[in-house]
């Protein structure tokens, strides 16, 4: 009882009299548990509210989506589960839009409704109830970009494909608005009786059908989901539940949260960094006490104690104001992270984030303060008496054992604080190996700093400078201490940007020099050369125009896709789940004998232009797909068609290859040699995959998963692609709005504008971390003042003796 009663009293003595030079170190701690418990809180507020407004979210308590009409089996499973409960329909598309009485034109996102969606949460409007009143007139109502962009108003005409609606009004708010949904694109939501009338969707035109379907209460949705997926999954259909939807955004949350908690740890690691500085200075000034105190009486694990319960309460005082701190920044979070975010977010206090900030920031204080403190146990009695005398300068080192333990925790430590904050163990390894890595090469800086100054002196330079710079290596210099509180917290700024910069590079779309910046798709067989026309009296210059064959997969390796869909339990080799997209999509296909340049063949050979394939393809074919096919090579050999080819019927003599792109190959687990049955229209084509490529998705030109050799598709319905370039943004909005005016169902995209929402998205999570990353800048200064007042008395001292020796004041502040 007296041990424990001396030591709560000597922690608090010797607190009071350091109090000054234990404040700064103390707010180190302070803003990283402050950031971390703001994301934390932040995270838990986000999901919270979904919780709440999930169904509002959603708008139904079920969805069945397809990517294209649903087929009559379909229908029928829809109609029967529908028959269940209230529902309505959205046919959501893509197309361009312009008013009658500006210029210019707009891609955008067109949603055809059918029916009193939502039936949960509301659709805001301006004026208000103009949402109710859409089924009931020939009227129209927009995203408020979509009258910013083309300079209209409420009242004007706009024209969609060869439809024409009134403008009622702006949505302001809609339920599923999360994430970048309309990024590309503003919203117009039109009645659904309409949408014929736009004649918009032709042939290869994408689109989505959704049914909304609201349930009578008390009807178990997951259960009824579980019944009817199987079924409508084997007819390329999806079902998803409001729970799943929940838990979807949930774990977006939940990630994003965690991966800006890490930013706000490298801000509380960097205060850890500072507490053992000043630990280390603090106990090397109080020697003298602790060789006084063990001289008293006092044993090595008593004085230990009083340092260590010092520390705890710095870590306590610290960890107490962070949490305070992080709870009032959550109420400003929300704006900063507005681009994110379109959740009425309720704020309510998270008692899972304020004591995780709490037990974090304590141990971090703790685990750091750790081994400077463990010289405490070195200090002998004798010290006392014999410092001045001490080779070693009055620091005392314990075995390399105790050193090596408290090094293996503070490690272990920061792997652990990582992966909990990540919640995954290989992620916190890989987060405190970077982290060690960045550290290691800032310390190895500060050394090479302190040594390089030492062995070069500057003897020749004036006094003040050669008294300044040796500072750098004299006692109590806080050189590595300062290196690394500034250049860690530059190191983060500085990656946060880089990692901006690559991005938008890697993803410009609109950077070289006569590169594509203007798109036209959707065109038809028919419009192809009033197309090419208007380019050649526009005196544009244009690639090639690019086919795209719309096709599904019929079979993979004899098993019939149908099946696999509706085999839940289906594997790949190395037993991870196939990716059931890939086996459900859509494929836009093209035909063509070469390469182009955003895409590399990594396995297998391409084949020679006439549709043979090159290497062992070669030989287990016995002549070229394309043959019988119109085509320029005279080389072409003369084969029967493949039977059941988009050609016509004939007989089978060969597998017509393909070129597979490789992550989409992965999910459908294939490789070279596989065969493949694919769904043209209506009309089957058995292929085998001649080779896989690599493909840069992010360089603007027509990259395709699936490529067909030349002769393989050209008689099978498809539409064209065609890029060109106009320098002039006016101009091109002018040449836009001409080519909408005379085709109104071909899509015409300005990469520019694509580039401009790219940028957007980027800069929305890039601002959310460089918002974090302030607070490890913030506490790097916090930092570099704790250093410099922990030597506060060391350069009083010197100061003092330079001014006896004649030093003026002006000298002494630049020294």
């Amino acid at each position: 009882m007296k041990s424990l009663r001396f030591t709560l009293t000597m922690a608090w003595r010797e607190s009071r009299a350091a109090k000054r030079r234990l404040l700064l170190l103390t707010a180190a701690v302070s803003v990283g548990v402050g950031a971390l418990t703001a994301i934390n809180s932040l995270t838990a507020n986000l999901q919270h509210s979904v919780d709440l407004q999930a169904r509002a979210l959603m708008g139904a308590d079920l969805t069945v989506s397809s990517g294209e009409k649903f087929s009559p089996k379909a229908d029928c499973l829809s109609i029967e589960l529908t028959g269940k409960g209230v529902t309505a329909r959205i046919v959501s598309f893509s197309g361009m839009a312009y008013v009658t009485r500006t210029t210019g034109t707009r891609l955008v996102e067109v949603a055809a409704i059918e029916g009193g969606y939502p039936f949960y949460g509301n659709i805001k409007t301006e004026p208000a109830g103009e949402w109710a009143r859409l089924q009931s007139a020939r009227s129209a109502l927009v995203d408020p970009s979509f009258l910013t962009a083309l300079g209209a108003v409420r009242g004007d005409t706009v024209a969609l494909g060869e439809g024409r609606f009134v403008i009622a009004g702006v949505v302001t708010n809609s339920p599923g608005e999360v994430g970048n949904r309309a990024a590309f694109g503003p919203r117009i939501f039109i009645p659904a009786r309409y949408l014929d009338e736009t004649k918009l969707l032709t042939f290869g035109s994408r689109a989505s059908y959704q049914t909304y379907i609201r349930l009578p209460d008390g009807t178990d949705s997951k259960a009824l989901a579980d019944k009817y997926r199987p079924l409508l999954s084997a007819e390329r259909v999806r079902i998803r539940t409001v729970e799943e939807d929940q838990r979807d955004i949930r774990d977006f949350l939940d990630q994003l949260g965690r991966y800006l908690g890490l930013v706000a740890l490298i801000a509380l690691l960097l205060g850890g960094l500072g507490v053992a500085s000043a630990v280390q200075v603090f106990i090397r000034q109080k020697q003298d006490t602790v060789a006084v105190l063990r001289c008293l009486g006092a044993t090595a694990n008593q004085v230990f104690a009083v340092y260590l319960l010092q520390s705890l309460g710095m870590g306590l005082v610290g960890s107490l104001t962070g949490v305070c701190l992080g709870v009032l920044m959550q109420l400003s979070l929300p704006s900063a992270f507005k681009g994110i975010f379109k959740l009425d977010i309720v704020p309510t206090l998270s008692w899972p984030a304020v004591l995780t900030g709490l037990g974090i920031g304590l141990w971090v204080a703790l685990v750091f303060a750790l081994l400077p403190l463990l010289a405490v146990r070195g200090v002998p009695p004798l010290a006392a008496l014999r410092r001045d005398q001490d080779p070693t300068g009055g620091r005392f080192r314990l075995p390399g054992r105790a050193r090596g333990l408290a090094l293996l925790l503070l490690a272990a430590s920061v792997v652990g604080l990582a992966a909990i904050q990540v919640g995954n163990l290989r992620t916190g390894a890989f987060f405190a190996g970077g982290v060690g890595v960045a550290l290691l090469i800032l310390w190895l800086a500060a050394l090479g700093l302190v040594r390089g100054v030492r062995r070069w002196f500057p003897r020749r330079w004036s006094y003040v400078w050669r008294q300044g710079l040796a500072n750098l290596y004299r006692p109590a210099n806080q050189t590595v201490t300062v290196v690394l509180a500034i250049g860690f917290g530059a190191f983060l700024l500085g990656t946060v940007l880089q990692v901006q910069h690559s991005l938008l590079r890697y993803l410009s779309l609109d950077s070289g020099t006569g590169r594509p910046n203007l798109v036209f798709f959707d065109i038809q067989p028919d419009q192809l050369g009033g197309i090419e026309s208007e380019l050649r009296e526009a005196k544009l210059t244009f690639a090639a125009p690019v086919p795209i064959v719309p096709m599904r997969i019929l079979s993979v390796k004899g098993r019939a896709v149908k099946e696999i869909l509706a085999d839940t339990t289906t594997r790949g080799k190395d037993g991870e789940r196939i990716g059931r997209w890939a086996f459900r999509r859509e494929y836009r296909s093209t035909y063509r004998d070469t390469t182009v340049g955003s895409e590399k063949v990594v396995v297998g050979d391409w084949w020679r232009a006439g549709g043979q394939a090159g290497g062992r393809a070669a030989q287990e074919a016995d002549c070229g797909p394309g043959a019988g096919a119109p085509s320029s090579s005279a080389s072409r050999p003369a084969c029967p068609r493949p039977q059941g080819s988009p050609l016509g019927p004939a007989r089978p003599p060969a597998l017509v290859p393909i070129s597979m792109e490789t992550s989409v190959a992965g999910e459908l687990d294939v490789t070279i040699r596989d065969t493949i049955v694919w769904d043209i229209q209506g009309v089957p084509l058995t292929t085998t995959i001649a080779n896989l490529r690599e493909v840069n998705w992010a360089r603007f030109e027509p990259n395709f998963y699936v490529v067909f050799p030349s002769g393989a598709l050209e008689q099978a319905p498809q539409s064209w692609v065609i890029l060109t370039r106009l320098e002039d943004a006016g101009a091109r909005g002018s040449f836009q709005r001409r080519m909408v005016e005379r085709f109104p169902n071909v899509t015409t995209i300005d990469v520019s504008l694509i580039q401009q929402a790219i940028e957007k998205i980027i800069a929305r999570v890039v601002l959310a971390v460089r918002f974090m990353a302030l607070f490890s800048l913030a506490t790097g200064v916090i930092v570099l003042a704790g250093a410099l007042a922990t030597s506060r008395f060391q350069r009083i001292r010197e100061s003092v003796l330079l001014k006896t020796l004649g030093a003026t004041r002006r000298q002494v502040t630049r020294v």
